[in-house]
């Protein structure tokens, strides 16, 4: 065999130089990224889901109380006079029970959004049961 010819060996490996690996795990890392971003929206929308849906049933319990006590529950018997079992919100945070409520309402339940404080936008927002859908 001469010195210009090349040997091919059969099974012999081609590596992947280190520029080829980085730009496969950039792609990786931003369509990882781009994943999560939508499943983290996901979540915060599925818990403000439950909370709404927490609120429509600790409602019904309230006007069940009224129908057989022919009353609203206090302020100060709150939500524990109540035959349910969830008073957190999905922030872990309790729900509110106010009597009378705002916007002249007999009473109201609120959960006050993942932040857990008043007000607030988005997944921040007051979730009552005066503006359930």
């Amino acid at each position: 065999m001469s010195s210009n010819q090349v040997v091919i060996r059969s099974g012999a490996r081609r590596a992947f130089s280190l520029v080829e690996v980085m730009v496969v795990v950039v792609i990786i890392g931003l369509l990882a990224g781009a994943v999560v971003l939508k499943v983290a929206d996901n979540v915060d929308q599925a818990r403000v889901s439950r909370a709404k849906s927490d609120i429509s049933t600790i409602v019904t319990a309230v006007e069940n109380f009224y129908l057989t006590n022919s009353r609203f529950p206090t302020n100060d018997e709150g939500l524990s006079v109540l035959p349910i079992q969830s008073f957190t919100d999905p922030w872990k945070n309790p729900y509110q029970y106010n009597i009378p409520g705002r916007s002249n309402q007999s009473y109201e339940v609120v959960s006050y959004g993942a932040d857990g404080l008043t007000g607030g936008d988005g997944i921040n927002a007051d979730i009552t049961s005066t503006s359930l859908d």
